[in-house]
């Protein structure tokens, strides 16, 4: 299902945030299978970070680089090569990686749950074989489906972080609990959480940036920063870039030419 948020206008924030000096960091949205943006807003980092100058570049990836969108495989390839350019690129677990890496323990209701929320499109990039997957049950999809997936595909999503803190700001999924401490948080919350977070005008002690929850343009409040802008279905996927105070956004946008096809 498209969920689509209203972006909140803008309030002052309280106080600075900032990250380490000599440091720059880029956090990428919730990419949802469109490799084709992914690559484009993988370009406009490398211009972007060249025309800034020399730093030590941090990466992340904020999850949900699956489901939904037509070519899932592809990007986890995409994410898994970064760090030959970005040696320091993080993961970050989404809710939709935690029920993909569910889906393919064999269980079929776990199967099915991941389809509901648009897995059947990562499967169909594993699988390869429409035709063959519309004719295949459930439970022979459950038991055929975790030998399609490369194992390295399935170890480098295993292996992605809860959150990642730097400087004055800490990166998750889908938000934290209000005035739970930040090791304190259960990974339903760093991976699901929405409302609770989202409404909560409170000053977290840092600046939380997340994806998960979809406006149509970086939700920038005073205690967070959304930056999930529905890549799969908008045709935009947006990246906040962060170095000493100073905060900036990139996108990726579907050509004009695409879009009339």
């Amino acid at each position: 299902m498209f969920w689509k948020r209203k972006s909140k206008p803008v309030e002052a924030a309280s106080r600075g945030f900032s990250i380490p000096a000599g440091q720059r960091v880029y956090a990428v949205g919730d990419i949802h299978g469109r490799d084709d943006l992914f690559a484009r807003l993988i370009a406009t980092i490398r211009a972007d970070h060249a025309a800034r100058g020399s730093a030590n570049v941090t990466l992340i990836l904020l999850g949900d680089l699956i489901d939904r969108g037509p070519s899932s495989a592809e990007v986890v390839e995409r994410a898994m090569a970064l760090r030959q350019e970005f040696p320091d690129t993080r993961l970050l677990i989404g809710n939709h990686e935690e029920c993909f890496l569910a889906a393919l323990s064999g269980d079929v209701r776990r199967l099915r749950y991941f389809m509901r929320i648009g897995g059947d499109a990562t499967i169909r990039s594993y699988w390869k074989d429409d035709a063959s997957l519309a004719d295949a049950s459930f439970e022979e999809v459950a038991q055929r489906l975790p030998h399609l997936v490369p194992p390295d595909h399935v170890r480098f999503l295993g292996e992605g972080e809860d959150f990642v803190e730097i400087g004055d700001y800490v990166f998750v999924h889908a938000g934290i609990r209000p005035g739970v401490p930040l090791e304190k948080q259960s990974l339903a919350d760093l991976r699901w959480i929405r409302d609770e977070f989202l409404d909560n005008l409170s000053d977290h002690g840092r600046m939380i940036v997340h994806g998960h929850s979809i406006t149509s343009k970086p939700d920038e409040q005073a205690n967070r920063i959304g930056i999930d802008i529905g890549a799969f279905r908008s045709g935009s996927l947006a990246a906040l870039g962060l170095e000493g105070d100073k905060r900036w956004f990139l996108f990726a946008k579907k050509e004009e030419a695409e879009c009339a096809a």
